[in-house]
C-alpha cells in the first residue's frame, strides 16, 4: 500500500488528476497548511477495510449492489 500526499489547494486545482492517481493500493493524504487532515482511498479498498472490521457491512454492500433501486443526486441531496 502506497501513500501519496497533496495539499488542499493543489487538490482543488487538480481534482480529476488526483482522483485518477488513487489506485486500489494507494491512499492520498490531503494536507492543509502542512498538517495531514484527510485521506482519499479507493472505494473498493474502503469496503475491504470496513469488511475486515464488520462482516455485516459487507453484506449490506452486497445487498445494495444487487438492488435495482438507484437514487439520483437530487434524490439524495435535494436541489441547491
Amino acid at each position: 500500500m502506497g501513500t501519496k500526499t497533496i495539499s488542499a489547494s493543489d487538490l482543488r486545482t487538480n481534482l480529476s488528476d488526483a482522483l485518477e492517481a488513487v489506485s486500489h493500493d494507494d491512499i492520498l493524504i490531503v494536507t492543509r497548511r502542512g498538517k495531514k487532515e484527510r485521506a482519499i482511498i479507493d472505494l473498493d479498498k474502503l469496503e475491504d477495510l470496513l469488511a475486515a472490521n464488520d462482516p455485516e457491512y459487507l453484506a449490506s454492500i452486497r445487498e445494495a449492489r444487487e438492488s435495482a433501486t438507484y437514487f439520483s443526486h437530487e434524490d439524495v441531496f435535494g436541489r441547491f
